[in-house]
């Protein structure tokens, strides 16, 4: 996955966006003076001081300056590019322009004049806060969609990357299996090796995204357990439910699959049977309810001991839904019980 932003503004709106505020002013102007001609060539000559004034600020003060905590040397860069403006402006109006500086004044405008002085530097203050404010706006923008990207592009090198753990540990599991069935030399070896067969296939090929369809995960917890069940004989008691319609529902892949791992893992632990209880059950077309019973000997497993998969599930379950669900096991009359609630919508 490439992570492609990009960081600046095309120069093309640049000159789009003048263009626009070009043509405002000399329609304002024009029709406050009834006089567009006047309006066009004093904006012709004010206009580029804008832009220069305004790229100064935001390209050069700015970054140099605000975001520097230099705050005084900024109001006073400010102060003088703003008096600079002034000479420069009313001096080129009255060259290419006209005799009359200040035409919103009547006629009675003079040159240094403190309210010329005012007008001419709260009209510029006005241009540099407008177009400072759409850069800022504009920038925001772009770092949050940046900071987005990155932040997808975390979460989902995280997810391979706990995926990937998946795999050894429901491998090493599956073919420690086999293993015990080929010591006992048992005729159901090549059964076994056709359905853990199907699983890895399924866990290595099949499994190729973010979400996987929950009827294919149920069908290859049903093949998962047939393998225990092929190790364990009359020791596996097992049971299922599964209310409300759960066709074309997405879960995350082998979400459940490492819960139905740990019971045959940790229920036999001085257990002379296992027996699992799991439902599947879709509240109100929003959320998955997973619930799972198994037994437990708290004395036989030290420390209460999950290993890896319980661990790296809910890295996931954090990762996927954020605080958007809800995950919880206890243990009570040697039955570890554990619940899961997901969103499907």
């Amino acid at each position: 996955m490439r992570l492609k932003i990009k960081n600046t503004i095309s120069p093309k709106y640049h000159v789009l966006f003048w263009l626009v505020y070009f043509l405002f002013n000399v329609v304002r102007w024009g029709s406050y003076f009834n006089d567009y001609w006047y309006s066009f060539k004093s904006n012709l000559v004010e206009f580029p001081i804008h832009v220069i004034v305004v790229y100064i600020n935001i390209y050069y003060l700015i970054p140099r300056l605000i975001l520097k905590r230099r705050y005084l040397t900024y109001v006073l860069s400010l102060v003088f590019m703003l008096a600079m403006v002034y000479l420069v402006r009313t001096g080129l109006n009255y060259v290419l322009v006209t005799k009359d500086i200040w035409p919103e004044a009547g006629g009675t405008g003079e040159f240094m004049q403190l309210n010329h002085i005012i007008a001419v530097v709260l009209g510029e203050l006005y241009v540099i806060g407008f177009v400072s404010a759409i850069k800022l706006v504009i920038d925001w923008s772009l770092e949050k969609r940046r900071n987005e990207k990155l932040a997808k592009l975390q979460l989902s090198t995280e997810l391979k990357y706990l995926r990937t753990q998946i795999q050894p540990h429901f491998f090493f599991n599956t073919l420690n299996n086999l293993y015990a069935l080929t010591l006992k030399k048992s005729d159901s070896a090549p059964q076994m090796v056709i359905k853990i067969s199907d699983l890895m296939q399924y866990v290595l090929y099949e499994v190729n995204s973010s979400k996987a369809d929950l009827l294919e995960e149920i069908n290859h917890i049903n093949t998962y357990i047939d393998v225990e069940r092929m190790r364990f004989n009359e020791r596996v008691e097992c049971e299922m439910d599964i209310i409300g319609d759960i066709e074309d529902i997405n879960v995350p892949p082998l979400l459940f699959l490492t819960f139905i791992e740990n019971c045959f893992k940790h229920g036999l632990k001085g257990c002379e049977n296992v027996r699992v209880n799991m439902s599947f059950e879709v509240l109100n077309k929003d959320y998955l309810e997973f619930k799972l019973s198994n037994t437990f000997n708290a004395k036989s497993s030290i420390n209460n001991e999950q290993g890896i998969g319980i661990a790296n599930t809910k890295r996931r379950l954090s990762l996927l839904f954020n605080s958007d669900y809800e995950f919880k096991t206890t243990v009570e009359n040697n039955m570890y019980n554990l619940y899961l609630k997901i969103p499907i919508r």
